[in-house]
């Protein structure tokens, strides 16, 4: 990639180097000169945007957050009904393909650098704050009448069954198949009484 090459194009280049280095070699292999490599680039034009690590799993959690943001948002506009939205939602954080199991990689090679970095899990905090208080709007929408506490207490139910069986499929996808993931993710709505 030469410095004369349009910025968007370089940027874009970029983030997905930084996203695949994370997803495909893990956390301790997120170095500027993996990404430099895998960008096919030098590291002074990595280093240009990215200055360091923490810069590099920032931007790999900000792309995580905006990709998945996007998606649960076209997800949501297009369902029939909010019982079908909630699920459409909390079934696309599952691991059931390619995109979704490298998706899962990176947010926890980001959680695990983030623990002890106090810039990095404010970021975290964030993003999953964001992502609860979207799964809760999702559930009151899907169940109303119910008080907020019962909300609450499934919706955050939900996400740690979704998150939990997409980390599990990520690391082990022969032992968690998507078909078991969706079973888990439609049990658990039906046992919550938010089927459709």
């Amino acid at each position: 990639m030469s410095r004369a090459a349009d910025r968007p194009a370089q940027g874009e280049a970029l983030s997905r180097a930084v996203w695949d280095v994370l997803a495909e070699q893990g956390l301790q292999r997120l170095t500027v000169r993996a990404v430099a490599a895998a960008a096919g680039c030098t590291t002074g034009l990595v280093m240009h945007r990215f200055p360091d690590r923490r810069a590099l799993l920032a931007h790999a959690r900000q792309l995580l957050h905006d990709k998945t943001r996007a998606r649960v948002e076209a997800l949501e506009a297009g369902a029939d009904s909010p019982r079908a939205a909630l699920r459409a939602v909390l079934h696309q954080g599952l691991a059931t393909d390619p995109e979704t199991a490298h998706e899962s990689v990176v947010w926890t090679g980001f959680l695990a650098a983030a623990v002890t970095d106090p810039e990095l899990i404010e970021m975290h905090r964030r993003n999953n704050r964001s992502w609860r208080a979207r799964v809760e709007r999702l559930v009151a929408a899907a169940a109303p009448g119910w008080p907020a506490a019962r909300v609450g207490a499934i919706a955050l139910a939900l996400i740690a069954m979704a998150e939990g069986a997409a980390i599990f499929a990520a690391a082990d996808p022969a032992s968690y198949p998507a078909a078991d993931q969706e079973r888990m993710l439609d049990a658990a709505l039906q046992a919550y009484g938010l089927s459709e």
